[in-house]
């Protein structure tokens, strides 16, 4: 049986976006990646902030568990997600290149090149 981490009410999807947030950000900073997830972040943001607002304005789904604040018409939970998913990505596959020994894994190269 799973956990049932609706316990936390309202607050259940900020919870668990925090949560992994928190082991993206340790990936992240590990590997040396802040600037690659950073960038894929700022790339992705604008069209996924889209996307989100749009398919919540038609239904297509609805969050129960949230705190109700909403920045741009998007749920506050949302916004940490679309920062959270692309900086587990970076920080997943940078840390795997890193402990694999690629040499082709720069991290975050000074110039800005990676």
């Amino acid at each position: 049986m799973l956990p049932d981490i609706s316990v936390f009410g309202q607050y259940t999807y900020l919870v668990t976006e925090l949560l992994w947030g928190s082991v993206a950000l340790a990936l992240v900073w590990y590997a040396g990646a802040v600037r690659s997830a950073a960038r894929t972040v700022a790339v992705l943001y604008p069209p996924a902030l889209v996307w989100d607002w749009y398919t919540l304005e038609v239904g297509v789904f609805t969050i129960p568990l949230r705190t109700g604040v909403e920045l741009l018409g998007v749920p506050l939970e949302e916004h940490i997600f679309m920062v959270v998913v692309p900086a587990m990505v970076v920080g997943t596959h940078e840390t795997l290149r890193m402990l694999r020994g690629d040499p082709d894994a720069p991290g975050d190269a000074p110039t800005g090149e990676s």
